[in-house]
């Protein structure tokens, strides 16, 4: 069974819900398995990200595909945090070859996104991972991809709801990620 962890920071609750999207593309794979990964403020400690339960789960995945809000042009502090301290992993290479792959949201159509999904791409190629893109050709008919993105899933909530909700277009896109991170994980442990 092919395991694909999903670690995020929410503020507001709609990037979680966008971690929930992407893991429903993922598990619709058959021989695949999520894990949905909180970073909770609990763990900052000091301003030092402190969960070695969770660097372990992330340690025995087979991809990891990282979410974070994007707040003032880049990850959210919390994200932050928890990337300083996957040191641990890098420095006996255990993220190396892993798939990596990433989302974010805003509450405009830019807000920077791109920015967050470097930040990502970044982390990834530190770990020796292989970053897969979203695959996915900008404003399709059918809403996939409705805000242009090609490194990541990019999604807007409307930054004046209360309940954050995720627009529709980008459910389909999240889980067409998870997808997409699923099925190549499946081809490389062939």
């Amino acid at each position: 069974m092919i395991k694909i962890s999903i670690i995020y920071f929410s503020g507001a609750g709609s990037t979680a819900k966008l971690a929930e999207t992407v893991s429903k593309g993922a598990t619709s794979v058959a021989g695949i398995t999520t894990q949905i990964i909180a970073i909770n403020g609990e763990d900052i400690i000091n301003g030092r990200y402190q969960n070695d339960k969770v660097l372990s789960a992330l340690d025995a995945s087979d991809a990891i595909i990282f979410g974070s809000p994007t707040y003032m042009g880049g990850v959210a502090a919390q994200f932050k945090a928890f990337a300083d301290a996957s040191v641990s992993s890098w420095v006996d290479q255990k993220w190396r070859n892993k798939l990596a792959a990433g989302f974010t949201i805003s509450g405009t159509p830019s807000g920077d996104k791109f920015s967050t999904l470097q930040y990502f791409h970044t982390l990834a190629m530190e770990h020796g991972m292989v970053w897969l893109s979203l695959g996915e050709k900008p404003v399709q008919l059918n809403g996939v991809n409705r805000l242009g993105s090609w490194g990541g899933v990019m999604a807007m909530t409307d930054s004046h709801s209360a309940t954050g909700e995720l627009h529709a277009d980008d459910k389909l896109t999240g889980e067409l990620l998870g997808k997409r991170v699923a099925e190549y994980a499946l081809r490389i442990k062939d």
